[in-house]
C-alpha cells in the first residue's frame, strides 16, 4: 500500500480523535493519446485516475474567493453556434482586424472570413505548419496579435511550437495586399524571441498588446508535473509568467526593447522582461477594454484552477501554492509575497480554466462588466464582477455540452466560445 494511502486510512481513524484531513482529487497528468484530438492547455482526466491526496493544505488566514459575496444576478445566456458553414480544426484563438475574424489552427494555420452572418468561405491568411511542431499536446500555433498599425504597416505576431530543439518561437510577420484581401507571406519571418522548453506541456502562448502599446506574452512553467525545475517561483527564467516588451523599434537588425517601467528593470536577480511571475499554465489573458486591467486564468495542477488580476511584479505563488492553498510539498507555506487568485473552483467543477474576457458589448446589456471564463471539462461558462477588491459575483451563465478551448473578442466586444470540434460559438441571450 502507498504512502498517499496509508495517509488516507490512518485519517479515518484520526477522525475520531477530531482531526480534519482534506481529500482531493488528482488529475493524471499524461499526456492524450495520440489516438485522441490534440487540446492545448488542458489536463484530460484518465478513467480511475482520483485517488485521495493531501495537496490541498488551506493558507494561513487568507480568505477564499471562490464563493459569490452575494446573491447572483448574472442572468442565464446561450452558446449559439455561428459560422456552421466553416470548418476548422482545433482552434485556439479568434480575433478581428479590419472586418475580417481570423482564428488560429494548433496545427499552424490562421485563416480569415468576413465578419458577417453568413460567411461562405474562409481563406488561409498564413500557412506555417513546416515549421509548427503540433505533436505535443499543448504544443502547436497558440498565439496571435495584431499590432495597432496593422492597418497601414501589416504587422502581426504569433506564437508557436518549434523543435530540435524544443523552443516556443515569438515571431512577427507582414501581411500585404492580395487581390483585395490581406495575406500573410510565410517568407516575412522576423524571430522575435525564442524560449527553450524542457517539456511539451504548460506552453501557455497567449499574445495581447495591451492599452499601453506592450506586446505581452505568457509562458507557462515549463512543464512536466509540480514544476521540477523551479520555474515558477524563479523570476530570473521567462518560464512560468507573463513578459512585457516593446516592439515598436523591432527591425530585422534591432530586437525588441524592454519597458523602462517594467518591475524587474535593473534587478540582478530576475529577467527583465518579466511582467508577473509565479504562474503553472496561464491558458488564456485579456486586458478589459474598458480600464485596463489585465485578466488571466492559470491552469491547476490537481486539485484548483484560478483566475487571477495581473500586476506589475506580482508572484501568483504556483509551486508554492495552488489557488489559496498550499502546494502538496509546500504544506507549511508562507503565502505572505503573493498575489492570492480572485477566483478559484476544486477540481470536482472543472479541469481546466479557459481564461475569457471582461464584457463590454452590446447585446448584453445586463453582463456588461461581468468577466466571462469557463472549463474545459465542465462545459460551463461562468461570470464575475470584481468591486472592491473582490468578486461580488460568481455565478453559472451557460452550461454547455462543448469542451471550450478558448474565447475571442470581436470589434464589438461580443464574445464566442472556441470548440475542440473546430466549432465556434457566440454567447447571446437566451431566446424569450
Amino acid at each position: 500500500m502507498s504512502y498517499r494511502y496509508r495517509k488516507y486510512y490512518l485519517s479515518m481513524v484520526m477522525f475520531l480523535m477530531t482531526v480534519v484531513i482534506t481529500v482531493a482529487c488528482v488529475r493524471d497528468e499524461n499526456p492524450t493519446p495520440a489516438t485522441s484530438p490534440a487540446i492545448v492547455g488542458i489536463q484530460t482526466p484518465v478513467i480511475g485516475s482520483h485517488a485521495p491526496s493531501t495537496s490541498a493544505v488551506p493558507v494561513g488566514q487568507a480568505k477564499s474567493t471562490s464563493e459569490p459575496t452575494q446573491e447572483s444576478t448574472l442572468p442565464v445566456l446561450s452558446l449559439h453556434r455561428v459560422f456552421d458553414e466553416l470548418t476548422f480544426g482545433r482552434l485556439t484563438n479568434l480575433a478581428q482586424a479590419d472586418d475580417r475574424i481570423f482564428v488560429t489552427e494548433q496545427s499552424g494555420r490562421i485563416m480569415s472570413f468576413t465578419n458577417n452572418p453568413d460567411p461562405q468561405e474562409a481563406l488561409v491568411f498564413l500557412d506555417i505548419r513546416d515549421r509548427v511542431n503540433d505533436s505535443g499536446n499543448e504544443e502547436g500555433l497558440l498565439g496571435l496579435a495584431f499590432d495597432y498599425g496593422f492597418d497601414s504597416n501589416g504587422y502581426f505576431y504569433v506564437y508557436y511550437s518549434a523543435e530540435s530543439p524544443r523552443r516556443s518561437v515569438i515571431s512577427r510577420f507582414t501581411a500585404n495586399e492580395s487581390s483585395n484581401q490581406r495575406v500573410a507571406d510565410p517568407e516575412s519571418e522576423l524571430e522575435i524571441m525564442t524560449v527553450p522548453q524542457p517539456f511539451q506541456n504548460h506552453n501557455g502562448g497567449q499574445l495581447a498588446f495591451g492599452p499601453d502599446g506592450m506586446l505581452y506574452i505568457s509562458l507557462g512553467d515549463g512543464g512536466a508535473s509540480g514544476d521540477p525545475n523551479g520555474n515558477g517561483q524563479n523570476p530570473a527564467t521567462l518560464l512560468g509568467s507573463i513578459l512585457r516588451i516593446d516592439v515598436s523599434s523591432v527591425a530585422p537588425n534591432n530586437g525588441y526593447d524592454i519597458p523602462a517601467d517594467n518591475p524587474f528593470v535593473g534587478s540582478i536577480s530576475a529577467k527583465e522582461e518579466v511582467w508577473a511571475y509565479g504562474l503553472r499554465n496561464p491558458w488564456r489573458f485579456s486586458f478589459d477594454r474598458h480600464n485596463g486591467d489585465l485578466w488571466a486564468g492559470d491552469v491547476g495542477q490537481n486539485s484548483f484552477e484560478e483566475v487571477n488580476l495581473i500586476q506589475a511584479g506580482g508572484n501568483y505563488g504556483w509551486n508554492t501554492l495552488e489557488g489559496n492553498h498550499c502546494y502538496s510539498t509546500k504544506a507549511n507555506c508562507d503565502p505572505i509575497e503573493t498575489v492570492l487568485p480572485v477566483i478559484e473552483y476544486s477540481a470536482n467543477k472543472g479541469c481546466s480554466v479557459i481564461g475569457g474576457y471582461v464584457y463590454r458589448g452590446l447585446a448584453i446589456r445586463p453582463l456588461v462588466g461581468t468577466y466571462v471564463y469557463g472549463d474545459y471539462c465542465s462545459g460551463e461558462v461562468r461570470g464575475f464582477q470584481y468591486q472592491d477588491g473582490k468578486a461580488v459575483v460568481d455565478s453559472l451563465i451557460v452550461d454547455s455540452s462543448l469542451n471550450i478551448t478558448s474565447f475571442g473578442e470581436d470589434s464589438k466586444g461580443e464574445i464566442y466560445a472556441l470548440s475542440q470540434d473546430g466549432s465556434i460559438h457566440l454567447l447571446t441571450p437566451n431566446a424569450p
